[in-house]
């Protein structure tokens, strides 16, 4: 069968997938020596690699070696191919989607089967001192027909508080479960995940901080949040850089935004959908019931970053 075109929340996250984990390959090119180790079992088939030799931001080196379609490529070959790839995926403009998104796939475990990260000497990252500075992030709630997002600033912290800053700035209720994860682990709390969710091995959360998954180098890096297991709400968390703390501010910090966030328990990206349709329309069958449901008001435009910075800095109550 045929594969779909993808969607735009998959284009979204494969292409950040995809860019993370290529930037993570380059980061560690001298170090690992992965400028001159050849890729094993390089995945592109002769159409696929003439396909990608088109692709934007190539060197000319590599767009000959893709079109002579017998050269051999370094790992660090492979995760610029791959950078160039999920740039044109995330822009979402060319006619040919669909195949990309199949490279894509095929880049992304040549990768994992190439690269590894190195452990940090002695094993688990420590707890880095309290520094100078702050990190900020994009938030985005991913899904079609959604435009939500925030951008906060916040100081290093365990990933579970950062769990508590997402929620609070986003609007949730803290009512459900959730799970980070990025391209090598999955944190959470395994105090709650163990609880009916053996499957989910993941590193513990509540123990390890954002300095501990963030580039050391400071350079963008995209990871995500998932929250609710049934409703599968996912976000995508673009590391946009540290900064030196402003003296005159106080932290967490929520800069800006955009839409409000859905009503917990909605039924996820087209459950909230199906919910603005009934309560933009008098005439349907369960406008007033959804109405009622939330108290008889609901904007989807609404944000205010002053009342999600107050938020944030309540925290849990």
């Amino acid at each position: 069968m045929a594969r779909k075109k993808p969607n735009t929340a998959t284009l979204v996250t494969e292409s950040t997938a995809l860019a993370y984990f290529a930037a993570k390959a380059l980061a560690a090119a001298d170090p690992l020596s992965l400028k001159k180790k050849k890729t094993q079992d390089f995945a592109l088939d002769n159409f696929e690699r003439a396909m990608t030799a088109d692709l934007p931001g190539l060197s000319e080196t590599l767009k000959k070696k893709l079109k002579a379609k017998t050269g051999t490529f370094t790992v660090a070959d492979t995760a610029v191919i791959a950078m160039a790839l999920a740039i044109t995926l995330l822009e979402g403009e060319s006619p040919q989607l669909r195949q990309l998104s199949n490279i894509a796939e095929k880049l992304l475990e040549c990768l994992h089967a190439n690269f590894s990260s190195p452990a940090p000497a002695g094993g688990k990252a420590k707890k880095l001192k309290q520094t100078d500075s702050v990190y900020q992030f994009k938030i985005t709630l991913l899904g079609e027909r959604l435009k939500i997002w925030r951008r906060i600033q916040v100081q290093d912290c365990t990933l579970d508080k950062f769990h508590e800053h997402i929620q609070t700035a986003m609007g949730w209720t803290n009512s459900h479960l959730y799970l980070f994860s990025n391209e090598f682990d999955r944190f959470g709390d395994p105090d709650l995940l163990n609880d009916g969710f053996h499957e989910l091995e993941c590193l513990d959360s509540t123990t390890e901080y954002l300095s501990d998954i963030l580039p050391k180098s400071g350079d963008k890096s995209v990871f995500h949040y998932d929250y609710d297991f049934g409703d599968e709400w996912r976000h995508a968390i673009l590391f946009e850089g540290q900064q030196a703390i402003d003296p005159k501010a106080e932290y967490p910090l929520c800069l800006e935004g955009e839409g409000a966030c859905p009503p917990e328990d909605c039924g996820g990206v087209w459950g909230y959908v199906d919910f603005l349709e009934a309560i933009g329309n008098p005439t349907h069958d369960e406008h007033e019931d959804m109405l009622d449901w939330v108290g008889g008001r609901f904007d989807p435009d609404e944000f205010d970053a002053k009342a999600a910075t107050m938020a944030m800095r309540k925290g849990f109550t």
